[in-house]
């Protein structure tokens, strides 16, 4: 079962393009893909369309006020008995008119939706290269990228890269309420409910950095729960795509090595994920590679090593309400957990 939703209404009005980093770009109106680029014409259609409309519509409003107070100059003083069937049919050509022109451009609209809804979710003509499943938690994404071999499975969070020019399918689940995947560079919006898979694809036209977001109200935190989609060139993907098949590294200096000690020795090991050593929590994203992401904490914070300390330490100050515990350390213990956690590239 797919549940998909586009959200015209919102479209009409918003194009976010500040965020927490400044070579990502986040734009309906700017679509680096064939599914957005058919949204945004739609987009501008309707906004050159009822532009005019309102245009119009405000004219006649001031012509007939400007023309009720001359006519009320001219007859005050006088006994002038006016017509009110010849007014009355006046009145109601202008009424069947509106709503004759009100019923075209209705109808032209829903037309002009059904087709680019048809056209944006049809079956994808080209042979699909990826295949990544998309899991929507609160307040984080976890991504993992299908493989036929299961040493070949690449599993990240809340950073999905693609290749350019290259046909991308996502499957989307929701481990608890309801999310959206939403990237307006890219694509519309598909809802994620529980117990109900979805399915979407896209294909990106031209490289950069894309700023998704949850776009269904989904507890406290909702705003923060963001991702980026980086979209490079075949042999950059390739290249990051190897990068993410290795496990952490074995080689640790002194100060990294009491850092991963720090890690499995504290409530972290609960939750998070490390290849190759004996972190194999679920409940929180993979933390592998965690040093090559550019953000924390599904977007809200830049990766470094100022935010990654403060979201050690007590997350609930970032993203109040989300479901990591604050982590007891003093000082020295969260410089050697700082300097492991940076060698996860």
């Amino acid at each position: 079962m797919r549940a998909r939703q586009i959200n015209w209404g919102f479209l009409t009005w918003v194009a976010l393009v500040n965020t927490t980093v400044a070579a990502t770009t986040q734009s309906s109106v700017d679509p680096a893909g064939p599914q957005a680029q058919h949204i945004s014409q739609l987009w501008w259609v309707m906004l050159y369309l009822l532009t005019g409309v309102f245009i119009l519509v405000m004219s006649l409003l001031s012509i007939g006020a400007f023309r009720r107070r001359s006519k009320a100059a001219e007859t005050s003083g006088r006994n002038v008995i006016q017509t009110d069937s010849l007014r009355e049919t006046k009145m109601a050509r202008v009424v069947m008119g509106g709503v004759v022109v009100t019923t075209v451009i209705l109808f032209a609209l829903l037309v002009s939706s059904f087709i680019v809804g048809r056209t944006i979710y049809s079956t994808p003509k080209e042979p699909t290269v990826l295949t990544i499943d998309i899991t929507g938690h609160q307040w984080w994404w976890d991504v993992r990228y299908e493989n036929q071999v299961a040493s070949q499975i690449v599993t990240t969070a809340n950073e999905i890269h693609i290749p350019v020019g290259r046909q991308v399918v996502f499957k989307l689940n929701s481990a608890d309420v309801i999310h959206s995947f939403w990237v307006p560079n890219l694509h519309g919006k598909t809802d994620l409910i529980p117990g109900h898979p979805a399915e979407t694809w896209l294909k990106a036209d031209r490289t950069g950095v894309y700023r998704g977001q949850c776009a269904e109200f989904c507890g406290h935190q909702h705003a923060h729960m963001a991702f980026e989609v980086v979209v490079e060139s075949e042999e950059q993907f390739q290249a990051w795509y190897e990068s993410q098949l290795k496990s952490a590294p074995a080689q640790l200096t002194s100060s990294q090595s009491r850092g991963l000690q720090l890690f499995l020795s504290k409530p972290c090991v609960m939750c998070h994920t490390i290849q190759g050593t004996d972190a194999g929590g679920k409940v929180g994203p993979d933390l592998t590679h965690l040093a090559s992401r550019q953000t924390i904490a599904a977007g809200a914070l830049q990766n470094n090593r100022t935010n990654l300390s403060r979201w050690i330490l007590n997350s609930q100050d970032v993203k109040p309400g989300n479901h990591m515990p604050p982590i007891p350390l003093n000082s020295e213990e969260l410089n050697f957990v700082l300097d492991y956690l940076e060698s996860l590239k």
